[in-house]
């Protein structure tokens, strides 16, 4: 069905209808997306204050055929924030929905707008001692509605699981403006499908998500941090065995960092304090959530005794404070900025058995060392599989002479992630940039189900055209 861009006749529909802080000015934020892959248009950008403009704008986009897309904090890294091509679209912006409407400590749960930025989340909910996990790099623009559209990861998942995992009930507007409310805070609701967990993950292409109960866990009592030198993957993994051996899930995180993470933040962030100089090859970052009782620094200390004699790491930082913890999480969080600086050829997000981690890092280095001297950061949450697995030219050489290969060197990584029984989007999402990928590795009937859900929910195809599903 042929789609309508969004032209000054449609905006004037809406004047008379929403606010008149609910229309933006275009600015050129709304129409980048964080690797400058693509350029995004509107032609019209609405930021709506509640939930009854949202089904205003979308009542209004149905029946006017026009494209809507989405948009959190802009941080997405797979281009569902951006539409390239096609009839100028209406960029619905969640920015203004911002209330956090309740935190209930008994309970452990925060409703929220979906506008509200990750952050400010972990800040209401630390007033009440409690913890909110879902945690990553861009928490301090990124939005929930967003985390909650891409199923997003970060570094605790470990522990607490994926943004569905910490999400009882939502609030959502359909296509055609009807307003669900699934925000329930119920822990148990057994009454036949799970709607919430058909919207978590669809990427604003089946509804947009308004407001969400959030669970909520009391803050551990001891927190310890630890970064250890391993000389392998394979011993990492060992490690992280033997860590939940003795602590079970207190394990909140386990992070595997490539000494080539180190020298790119040595080459284009100087100021970020490196723990080892010079850099192991392998090395892991821990953090611990233990209960009264338990102090974290014996335990850790007790795990490393363990850990030197089977010679699963060379050698080992315990932070002795809160700073020094924070300054061993900054060196991870800082390497995906230090990646954007030096300009990767092909990057990954990519998640395998936990077992066959070892042999694709090895068989995927193997694989593009014989296409080129390209340098490779791979790291990632290896706890719960989940690598970012990417591609650089050689040092000095300006990353748009290496270009050439990113087909192919992306190919021969996704083919060899399928092939080993893992997924080529972990944490990111499809959004545009993996369209291609899900056709190619995705099981046909679920290709199936997927486009027989998007037309039954969303028949006229306006619902980010382009994102997840190839527009027809």
């Amino acid at each position: 069905m042929t789609l309508r861009p969004a032209d000054p006749a449609f905006a004037d529909s809406l004047r008379d209808q929403l606010d008149p802080r609910s229309f933006r000015d275009p600015a050129p934020r709304y129409l980048e997306e964080p690797r400058g892959t693509w350029a995004g248009h509107a032609g019209l950008i609405l930021a709506p204050g509640d939930v009854q403009e949202v089904s205003t704008i979308l009542k209004a986009a149905h029946a006017a055929r026009v494209p809507v897309v989405p948009y959190g904090g802009g941080t997405g890294l797979v281009g569902g924030q951006i539409m390239p091509d096609g009839p100028a679209p209406l960029l619905l912006s969640l920015e203004r929905m911002t209330a956090i409407r309740k935190v209930d400590p008994v309970e452990n749960v925060a409703v929220v707008e979906s506008g509200v930025i990750l952050e400010d989340i972990h800040t209401a909910a630390a007033k009440e001692d409690r913890l909110f996990p879902l945690s990553l790099a861009a928490k301090g623009s990124a939005r929930i509605g967003g985390n909650l559209a891409t199923n997003a990861g970060g570094v605790n998942v470990l522990r607490y699981g994926n943004a569905r995992d910490l999400c009882l009930g939502i609030e959502a507007v359909l296509p055609d403006g009807r307003i669900w409310n699934g925000l329930t805070r119920l822990r148990k609701d057994n009454t036949g499908y799970d709607l919430r967990n058909l919207l978590i993950g669809s990427e604003g292409t089946l509804g947009v998500i308004t407001a969400a109960a959030l669970k909520l866990f009391p803050v551990p009592a001891g927190q310890g941090t630890a970064l250890a030198a391993v000389p392998s993957p394979r011993a990492a993994l060992e490690l992280l065995s033997l860590a939940r051996s003795q602590v079970g899930e207190a394990v909140s995180s386990f992070e595997l960092i490539a000494g080539e993470g180190l020298r790119f933040l040595q080459e284009t962030l100087p100021q970020i304090r490196r723990p080892f100089d010079p850099a192991p090859d392998w090395m892991v970052l821990i953090d611990l959530g233990l209960p009264a009782g338990l102090d974290p620094q014996e335990v850790l200390e007790t795990i490393f005794a363990q850990a030197w004699e089977q010679e699963l790491v060379s050698d080992a930082l315990i932070a002795q404070n809160r700073a020094q913890a924070d300054e061993f999480w900054e060196v991870r969080e800082q390497i995906p900025e230090a990646n954007r600086l030096i300009g990767s050829v092909s990057s990954h997000d990519i998640s395998l058995p936990l077992s066959n981690l070892p042999a694709y890092i090895e068989r995927a280095s193997q694989q593009v060392a014989g296409m080129g001297p390209f340098r490779i950061n791979c790291f990632g949450h290896l706890g719960d599989g989940n690598l970012h697995y990417n591609v650089f030219p050689p040092k000095g050489e300006p990353v748009a002479e290496w270009r050439q290969h990113t087909k192919a060197v992306k190919t021969m990584l996704h083919d060899l992630v399928h092939e080993m029984e893992g997924s080529v989007s972990a944490e990111h999402g499809i959004g545009r940039l993996k369209t291609d990928d899900l056709e190619r590795y995705g099981d046909p009937v679920k290709l199936e189900m997927m486009r027989a859900i998007k037309q039954a929910l969303d028949p006229q195809g306006i619902m980010n055209p382009g994102a997840v599903l190839r527009a027809r």
